[in-house]
Order: C-alpha cells, then structure tokens, then sequence
C-alpha cells in the first residue's frame, strides 16, 4: 500500500485497544509519549484524529502517517522523554516549508523529508509516572502526608515494604518499625528519605542503621511547621526543591 509520508510501518489500532494500552502502562508506571495527528494537509496518509504511543524503547504503537512522519515523531517524542524536556507538551510541524528545524514556544517545525510533500501537525504529550511516595505510620503527620501527597498527583503507597522506584520514603510512626523501613529505603536507593523525629530521637533511631547520613532528619524545610498539614507541606516543600 503506497503511502504519501514513506512506506507506513504501522497501521492504525482501534481507538479501544489504544486506550487498553495506556491504561497498561499507566498501571506499570512506564513513560510515554501519546502522539496525535490534530491537522493533516494532503498530501498525506494520516488524517486528524490518528494517534499513536512513543516509548522509551523508541517502538511506536498506533498510526501517525508512513516512514518519514514516523521517524520523525519517534526522534521528537525521544527527546520529550529526556530528564531535560521530561513531561512536557509540543506540537510538532512536518511541512515541506520548513527548512532547518525550527523550534519556539511550544512548536517544533521539521522539513518534509519525502517528495510528495505534505504537511502534518501531530501534538506530542509526554506522560509520565507520578511520584511514588510511601507513607510509613498511621500519626496524623502520616495522614497529612497522604493527603497532601495525593493532592499534588503523588502516588501515596503504605504498608509493608518500599516499591522497586520509589522516589521519597516518609517515615511519620513515632518509634514503630522505624528502623526496618529505613534500611529497606536505603537499600533500594530511594532518593529522599525524611524522618519525622526531633535531631535527639533521629539520631538515637539512626545510630545502627548503615548508611544513615542519607536520611533527613527532622525532615522539611524549616518554614515554622507545626501543626500536621503544615508539617507535610515542609517536607513535600524539600522534595520539590530536591527533585
């Protein structure tokens, strides 16, 4: 089947299966790149309303036009994915008008690299994972943390055990199971690690655990916290400016 944008190297899956696969990777907390075709000028094979995912393996699932179009779509979609343009949004041009590659605020403008020419403006949504937290206790500290967590899109984890990847560990339980929790966040790398505990408790509760130079204690910036909500505010402030 000829195509005006290259030879296709996918053909469109329908709109169920496409949303059956975000919903997967939504739940495996994987990134990717939601591409859809919003203008197609013809020459072209795609039509507005074809969409397609980018993953971080570069595999594209879904029709956003042939060969030219795609690889296009795959290098731009590549790079929203980077730490440096991580969760960002553009709308991507491909037109035989353009020459160099041009980019402004929220546009990225390519040349048309196949000779039917053509013109496709495909919007890019890179979507990534929410920060996974997990709480440990069940003070009002720790509530606050689950609340505040939650409303800042956070994914709020309790109970046993620190996830493979998750990004701060929030330990909130006044003396219970302190020490176990701590010592499985750092022996899974979690990136920020806060104990709410004054310097005198932490450093009695950290004085056997290995590696503990690590763990934020008392945990949050110092902003005068002291009721519960503003506790959590304090420390998911620190996260922020950390991450």
């Amino acid at each position: 089947m000829s195509d005006f944008l290259g030879m296709p190297t996918s053909r469109p899956r329908p709109a169920a299966d496409l949303d059956a696969r975000v919903a997967r990777l939504r739940s495996g907390r994987e990134p990717y790149v939601l591409a859809t075709v919003v203008r197609a000028q013809r020459p072209t094979s795609a039509k507005a309303g074809d969409r397609a995912l980018v993953l971080p393996d570069g595999t594209i699932e879904g029709f956003v036009g042939g060969v030219c179009a795609t690889d296009t779509v795959r290098a731009q979609g590549l790079r929203l994915l980077e730490p440096r343009h991580a969760g960002r949004a553009t709308l991507l041009r491909i037109t035989p008008e353009a020459g160099e590659p041009h980019e402004e605020d929220g546009l990225v403008a390519v040349g048309q690299p196949c000779l039917s020419g053509g013109t496709l403006e495909i919007f890019l949504e890179a979507v990534l994972p929410p920060a996974l937290v997990h709480v440990h206790g069940d003070s009002p500290i720790a509530r606050a943390f689950a609340a505040v967590g939650t409303a800042l899109g956070y994914q709020i984890e309790t109970g046993p055990g620190v996830a493979p990847g998750t990004d701060a560990v929030l330990v909130a339980s006044h003396g219970i199971g302190e020490e176990p929790v701590l010592r499985d966040a750092l022996a899974k790398g979690v990136p920020y690690i806060g104990l709410i505990a004054s310097r005198r408790r932490g450093a009695a509760v950290l004085a056997g655990v290995e590696g503990s130079e690590r763990v934020r204690v008392p945990a949050g910036l110092d902003i005068g916290a002291r009721t519960p909500g503003e506790v959590a505010v304090s420390v998911y402030a620190e996260i922020i400016s950390l991450r």
